[in-house]
């Protein structure tokens, strides 16, 4: 089911003054687009987005007092739909007449603010995406670490809440517990919280719950953060090959993001605090372009191919 704001939450969170179609109000916005139609107040309509919030600056306004009586009206007669959630109007300019009745005739909310166009743009814009980005929670553990987020997941009882223990006490932050609400922004990123009801807690088998900013202090923890590793801990396998060099990138996906996977066998005497560690370390110098594993192999190549041209 798409998400989507009403109108009248708008009006609020940005303090909008209602000039007309106060009925349209209860119109809901489903995509965080906005439009200014500046090419429609010249006439062309042809791919008009009408679902979109229409933003209308001194740009459009002082074009459309230029026009004739007649061009007014065919504009306006063309300009909205029952799709239309609401006019905006920016920099509290007055509002030509026939936008007033064409707003009270077909129940659209024609919305007045004194904030510069390009400014309110990307105010609404901003609240839009965060409001009607796609979201989705997942069992697992969220950290800091090193400023890299790492999603820890597996099954109940593997481990993941004492190994984001062990890191808070390494000077990690954790983000979430048990529960990571994810939500995907414009750009494909994924950012993470933790439901209001456990943020800062942490749950240890056979201690209970405990408040980690409590114990640790404001520094052990965060609200939100970007995530940018999953780590999945597994029970160990024997008969199990797993990959030594790291020259395999799994990935793995959440909503419609492909996030880089690392699998972690879990046994006694493996301190998966510390590897987790390192798997953030290594996440960072490979952003900033140093492959240890490609490096490694570039090197058995070259000293497999001197070796053959001794013996040559």
């Amino acid at each position: 089911m798409s998400k989507k704001v009403k109108v009248s939450e708008l009006v609020e969170q940005f303090s909008l003054e209602v000039i007309a179609g106060e009925a349209g109000l209860k119109h809901q916005i489903k995509v965080d687009d906005l439009y200014r139609p500046g090419l429609e107040m010249a006439g062309y309509f042809e791919y008009h987005p009408v679902d979109r919030i229409q933003i209308l600056g001194k740009t459009e306004l002082a074009f459309f007092n230029m026009l004739s009586p007649e061009e007014r009206k065919s504009r306006i007669d063309q300009f909205g739909s029952e799709e239309t959630p609401c006019i905006v109007v920016t920099r509290h300019l007055d509002v030509p007449q026939e936008f007033i009745d064409m707003a009270n005739e077909r129940n659209i909310a024609l919305l007045r603010s004194p904030v510069a166009t390009t400014t309110l743009s990307s105010r609404i814009t901003g609240f839009l995406e965060k409001r009607l980005a796609p979201t989705t929670t997942i069992h697992g553990v969220l950290v800091d670490v090193y400023g890299v987020g790492m999603l820890i997941t597996g099954s109940s009882g593997i481990g993941k809440s004492e190994t984001a223990l062990e890191l808070v006490k390494r000077g990690h932050r954790l983000v979430a517990d048990d529960a990571v609400e994810i939500s995907q922004t414009s750009d494909f990123q994924l950012h993470a919280t933790a439901p209001e009801l456990i943020r800062h807690l942490l749950e240890i088998r056979g201690i209970g719950i405990i408040n980690v900013m409590t114990l640790f202090g404001a520094g052990a923890v965060r609200n939100n953060k970007r995530i940018s590793v999953v780590i999945k801990l597994e029970a160990w396998q024997q008969d199990k090959q797993y990959d030594r060099l790291g020259l395999d990138e799994e990935k793995t996906r959440i909503i419609d993001t492909d996030i880089p996977l690392v699998t972690i066998p879990v046994r006694p005497g493996r301190n998966l605090a510390v590897i987790i560690e390192v798997a953030a370390m290594n996440y960072r110098l490979k952003r900033m372009g140093y492959n240890a594993a490609l490096q490694f192999t570039n090197k058995l190549t070259e000293t497999i191919s001197e070796d053959t041209d001794d013996l040559d």
